[in-house]
């Protein structure tokens, strides 16, 4: 499924504070997130699950915004109770959390057809050492955007959380290029030190540098930060008009190669500079 709109920032709020849905909106958060899993206690799962099915979502978000849920993992007996109640909320996608191999996501899959919401984005978690190392299955199984997470996926490993990220660059770098290689997008980890600006910015900058199309969001003063590092810069946007227009005007000619300030334009230089320009129209868009 090609998406329609931009993940550069997805924010995470409790299931159970429906009255957090136009504030995801008014964040700029290009996907507000219900959590129904790790941000909803365990005595609490079935009321929150009650109250989203009954909730009228469609009014509350009030823009373009779109609204996922986070289910409960699927070898929970919450999992099938809240794709349906996903699917009487009439939300925009679905996230699975802890996805391990490709037979989790079609059996993910299969529960939201049956729920009659099969259309619907299909986001999946890869957050443990098994899911890493299957990563590449998982993202060709029938996902349209895939997340790393950092913190349960040290937590498996019995690893240690560092600011530099080395505990993760590995495992980072494997999800992002099978999402890539299945033609997906891949959205970076959350940063916990909701306080610490310059962290997000420094990841949010290092993940698009690696490839991945947004950041998980925790607070809503990270959101700003995540669609700022994933939209091109108005520098970046000029430099992609020109080397389309230097490319198109070598065509002409039939050369196969041109140059602009230069650096040598060729086609794979072109591509990214459309992809340039793809982006930034996105976030245009959403904004």
């Amino acid at each position: 499924m090609t998406l329609t709109f931009s993940p550069s920032s997805m924010l995470f709020g409790p299931a159970g504070r429906l009255d957090f849905v136009p504030k995801f909106a008014a964040s700029g958060a290009r996907v507000g997130i219900l959590d129904l899993e790790a941000a909803t206690p365990e005595a609490f799962k079935d009321a929150h699950r009650l109250a989203l099915a009954v909730a009228d979502l469609e009014a509350a978000k009030g823009s373009s915004m779109r609204l996922f849920v986070r289910v409960n993992a699927l070898d929970t007996d919450h999992f099938q109770p809240d794709i349906e109640a996903a699917a009487a909320a009439q939300v925009d996608g679905i996230i699975v959390p802890l996805v391990e191999q490709a037979a989790d996501v079609r059996r993910a899959r299969q529960a939201m057809h049956d729920a009659g919401i099969g259309h619907l984005p299909l986001m999946g978690g890869v957050e443990t050492a098994r899911g890493v190392i299957n990563a590449s299955e998982i993202c060709d199984a029938g996902l349209d955007l895939v997340y790393f997470g950092a913190e349960d996926f040290v937590t498996d490993i019995q690893g240690r959380r560092t600011r530099s990220n080395t505990e993760c660059h590995v495992a980072r770098s494997l999800v992002v290029l099978a999402a890539r290689a299945a033609g997906i997008h891949a959205i970076d980890q959350v940063v916990v030190a909701t306080s610490d600006n310059d962290r997000m910015r420094e990841e949010a900058d290092e993940a698009r540098t690696m490839g991945f199309s947004g950041k998980l969001c925790i607070h809503p003063g990270q959101v700003a930060l995540a669609n700022a590092a994933f939209a091109p810069s108005r520098e970046e946007i000029e430099w992609a008009n020109a080397v389309i227009a230097a490319s198109l005007e070598a065509d002409a000619r039939g050369a196969g190669a041109t140059t602009v300030d230069g650096e040598m334009i060729d086609a794979p230089i072109r591509v990214r500079a459309e992809q340039i320009l793809r982006v930034a129209a996105a976030e245009d868009g959403a904004v």
